[in-house]
């Protein structure tokens, strides 16, 4: 019998968990990636892409409430839909959240060479960025207490930035919190522009899956986890509109999708423009602290799938040890580590941000179709759950560019060459 990792998360800490999964990239850089591509039509790409996130949450709580172990939605695909699904899932997880972790890693380093003006420093971004990656795995490594601990504190700082930000966007603006005020229309591009950003805002959302890849590490998995994932989706969405309404409301869509452009420091540039003391420190230190989140919950996720897949021989077993000390898959983190490092070293935030969100629609995609299988006594939630969750990821998969299509699906068929050989 393998090695089997402490239950330690209870529900208020599997709540933080989800929301520092969340909180980062999504609210600190890809709003204004959404932005520069779909203009004020982001507030619409937000709700289609939380929408589809809660159908995509209530697969997955499911899922993980039936099947409460390490690996997400790779072990739920090889348990209800057989090996080559199964290891399709867990191929594309460890893809799409390498590049999601190396976004996270890169927009860390923005805000931190933008707030200490360091940019004539050229080669700073990814030195800067992978130093952040290194100590980020050596915490991580020692064990799941300590990475809960720090991962609280970061989502707390994180929720005070921001609420200040909102609330100095909206006291500053003479015309307030009015929705007439953001010229709700298609852009001139019309409804592809905002499907697109739906697809790059629904990689946003999708932290909540981290509560469901640490299922062996949760107290009451059936209990906590659907819980947990149902709160920190519902915080999260409105959390989301809040931020970009107030950017928005400082800076206008164009200016504010265009600091996206040479920089990775989009709400700090909205903060600043408030020329209010204080906000843009707050701000940045929030954005700091919420990628640094974001960093340690993909580490987290990332290995516990590499750990999954060494126990069934789809990578090197010895990712599947765990230290019995640190009661971590030590192993497996610093393999983590390493391959996000491989992305750091590119520089270029789009690119991974943008590849992240392919292979994540595929990931989900998979889990929903885990879902369908479920025995009726194993179901919490209604069939059209699975199905509008399933019918979506495919859909917006699919507006993505086609260079990033093309390479998602190289990607794809490169792992399915290994897993032909490793069986």
């Amino acid at each position: 019998m393998s090695e089997q990792l402490k239950r330690a998360i209870k529900t208020p800490g599997a709540i933080f968990m989800g929301l520092g999964s969340i909180i980062g990239i999504g609210v600190f850089v890809s709003i204004a990636i959404a932005t520069q591509v779909a203009g004020t039509g982001v507030l619409f790409a937000i709700i289609i892409a939380g929408v589809l996130a809660i159908f995509n949450g209530l697969s997955s709580a499911q899922l993980a409430a039936n099947y409460p172990v390490s690996g997400g939605t790779y072990e739920y695909g090889y348990r209800t839909l057989g090996h080559w699904w199964g290891f399709s899932a867990g191929w594309m997880f460890v893809v799409a959240k390498t590049a999601s972790a190396a976004t996270a890693a890169l927009g860390c380093a923005g805000y931190l060479i933008y707030l200490f003006e360091l940019n004539h420093i050229t080669w700073l971004y990814p030195v800067l960025a992978l130093s952040i990656l290194i100590v980020l795995t050596f915490l991580v490594s020692g064990g799941i207490s300590r990475s809960n601990r720090a991962n609280t504190l970061i989502v707390i700082f994180t929720i005070f930035g921001l609420s200040s930000f909102i609330i100095a966007a909206f006291a500053s603006s003479p015309e307030g919190f009015d929705l007439n005020y953001f010229n709700l229309e298609l852009p001139e591009s019309g409804l592809n522009s905002i499907l697109m950003a739906s697809a790059l805002m629904f990689v946003a959302y999708t932290g909540y899956g981290r509560i469901a890849t640490l299922g062996e590490e949760v107290v009451e998995p059936r209990k906590t986890i659907p819980k947990a994932i149902i709160l920190s989706l519902s915080s999260i969405a409105l959390l989301y509109l809040l931020v970009a309404m107030a950017a928005l409301t400082v800076m206008g869509d164009e200016a504010f999708g265009n600091t996206i452009d040479g920089e990775a420091a989009p709400l700090m540039m909205a903060a600043q423009a408030l020329s209010l003391p204080g906000i843009g420190l707050i701000v940045s230190l929030a954005a700091i602290t919420a990628m640094l989140g974001v960093l340690l919950n993909l580490l987290l996720g990332i290995s516990r799938v590499l750990l999954a897949m060494g126990r069934r021989g789809d990578v090197p077993v010895s990712l599947s040890k765990i230290n019995p000390e640190s009661q971590s898959p030590t192993a497996a983190v610093w393999v983590t580590g390493f391959l996000i490092s491989l992305l750091v070293v590119t520089g270029d935030i789009k690119l991974t941000w943008s590849f992240s969100a392919f292979t994540v629609l595929i990931y989900y995609s998979i889990t929903n179709l885990s879902a369908l299988m479920l025995k009726p006594d194993q179901r919490l939630y209604p069939l059209f759950v699975p199905i509008g969750g399933l019918a979506g990821c495919l859909f917006l998969a699919f507006w993505l560019d086609p260079e990033i299509l093309v390479a998602g699906l190289l990607v794809l068929a490169a792992g399915w060459v290994w897993h032909f050989f490793r069986r």
